[in-house]
């Protein structure tokens, strides 16, 4: 086993898909007299490397809230109320006060009758697919679902069907030739590698044609579209009977689990069925305190949801991009090894973002992924993306 292990590295070596989980210094913000430029205003990189603090275009913190006084103030009382722990199960003793509270504020914000907290993201996508599936359950998912949503239904037992990203005709044949007496389809508001942003409101349509149910993945878009209140409240289908969403706490919301939003029959169905939430330890309290108080900031604060905004504008316009439609915005470099490099090279520059490599991403399409937070200022951006691009220019950038 330890030479397989070993070799299993190796070939991760080469061909640059080695991660990492070496702690950082504080990331923050980039000091801009520590970057030299030239007359033009494109940054060069024989600078003194950056100690600390590093600006922060990886995280998912697309509203600037992790760091927030009031989502610590609020998670700080729950501490101090509960502990540092849920304690048990949602089903045995680990529901508190404060998860109905999240779950009241996460409802209102998003329009929708009844939400589930769940302790992240990804048992969220497990528990509402293995608990909606089965033989008699067609799953037909986007092509370009999170990992979560493609290992939910896996796990769930029932027959599935991938169509073609954003393909609405190939979905569309998809049910029509269905024999399942039940069908529930897949997607994600706004896919974080692309940065488009789906269809909803005519996939909604077509799947009330064909009596099939719509699971839309809301992690990027809760805080950022629809003023906030995500793409499902955008296209007018908050409450909508055959529509059900979930979303991370651990994006936009600034804090940590997941959730289910949905009809309250589908909340007490998953109360009783959802594996990824009857067997698992409750959301700890902080947490859920945490978010509730973030959707109170984001619906009482939407020069907050705007900032986002300009903010991918700027950097879309300063690097040449199409803006994607959400916080993310991700520039194209080839191989993994690449990437990889030049991850690397921004880092010792000041400037720390995403590296998305294989499995997030086919072979020879990597990405690096900058996140347009609400907190940055432009001057850091633009500083930033000066750096960006005379990399990008360099023929070659070493691992």
């Amino acid at each position: 086993m330890q030479d397989w292990l070993g070799a299993q590295a190796r070939v991760r070596s080469r061909r640059g898909l080695v991660r990492s989980t070496v702690p950082r210094p504080d990331v923050s913000h980039l000091d801009a007299s520590r970057t030299d430029a030239s007359r033009n205003g494109a940054a060069v990189l024989d600078t003194a490397v950056l100690d600390s603090p590093l600006l922060d275009l990886a995280s998912n913190d697309y509203l600037g809230l992790a760091a927030d006084p009031r989502l610590q103030a609020a998670g700080i009382a729950a501490v101090a109320r509960y502990g540092t722990g849920a304690r048990s199960s949602r089903v045995v003793t680990g529901t508190h006060p404060v998860h109905a509270e999240l779950e009241a504020e996460l409802a209102a914000l998003t329009g929708q009758p009844a939400a589930l907290a769940f302790s992240s993201g990804y048992t969220a996508n497990l528990g509402i697919l293995t608990a909606l599936g089965g033989p008699g359950t067609l799953i037909v998912r986007d092509e370009h679902a999170h990992a979560s949503l493609i290992d939910g239904a896996r796990l769930s037992r029932s027959p599935l069907e991938v169509f073609p990203h954003g393909d609405l005709e190939a979905l569309a044949r998809l049910l029509a030739q269905r024999s399942q007496p039940r069908a529930v389809v897949v997607i994600e508001s706004i896919y974080s590698v692309l940065g488009d942003a789906a269809d909803v409101a005519a996939t909604a349509e077509l799947c009330a044609e064909y009596d099939a149910l719509l699971v839309v993945d809301e992690a990027h878009g809760i805080g950022v579209a629809g003023g906030g209140r995500g793409a499902v409240h955008a296209a007018g289908l908050a409450g909508a009977e055959h529509v059900v969403l979930t979303t991370t706490l651990s994006k936009a919301l600034g804090a940590q689990g997941g959730a289910v939003l949905g009809s309250a029959a589908l909340r007490e169905h998953l109360v009783n069925t959802a594996r990824s939430f009857i067997f698992d330890t409750a959301l700890a309290p902080c947490a859920a305190a945490a978010a509730a108080e973030a959707c109170r900031i984001i619906a009482a604060e939407p020069g907050r949801v705007e900032s986002v905004a300009r903010n991918a504008a700027l950097i879309a316009g300063a690097l040449g991009l199409e803006q994607a439609a959400g916080a993310v915005q991700s520039v194209p470099v080839g191989p993994a090894t690449r990437a990889a490099g030049l991850a690397a090279r921004l880092e010792e520059a000041g400037v720390l973002v995403g590296c998305f490599r294989p499995p997030s991403v086919p072979d020879g399409i990597s990405r690096l992924r900058l996140t347009a937070r609400a907190d940055l200022s432009p001057e850091q951006l633009r500083a930033a993306a000066a750096l960006i691009r005379t990399l990008l220019s360099l023929t070659e950038v070493p691992a």
